[in-house]
């Protein structure tokens, strides 16, 4: 079971109107790829307009221009480079504020 775990990626969108969603992502990245090849990957995939998430029952689109905010679990140490900032700790929690 555990090894399973490690096989899962767990991702949270946060939408412009507010709300979130979140989805387990399972064998996200073949094992076997190299770090400069995970990091290209990553970066090509954020850089797509639209997201296709296959579910057992449905597909989910996502546009990205509606997220705001992406987390992901557990933390991908192995992207590095402009625009990673490592050894990050965080002080307070997302808020929204509605007027």
């Amino acid at each position: 079971m555990a090894e399973d775990q490690a096989n899962v990626l767990q991702i949270t969108f946060f939408y412009t109107n507010g709300e979130t969603e979140t989805f387990n992502i399972y064998d996200p990245v073949e094992a076997g790829l190299l770090e400069q090849e995970l990091q290209q990957e990553f970066r090509r995939f954020l850089e797509k307009h639209w997201w296709v998430l296959h579910l057992p029952e449905q597909t989910v689109c996502i546009n990205t221009a509606n997220i705001l905010k992406i987390e992901i679990k557990p933390a991908i140490t192995r992207i590095q480079g402009d625009g990673v900032f490592s050894n990050v700790e965080r002080v307070t929690a997302l808020t929204r504020s509605y007027r």
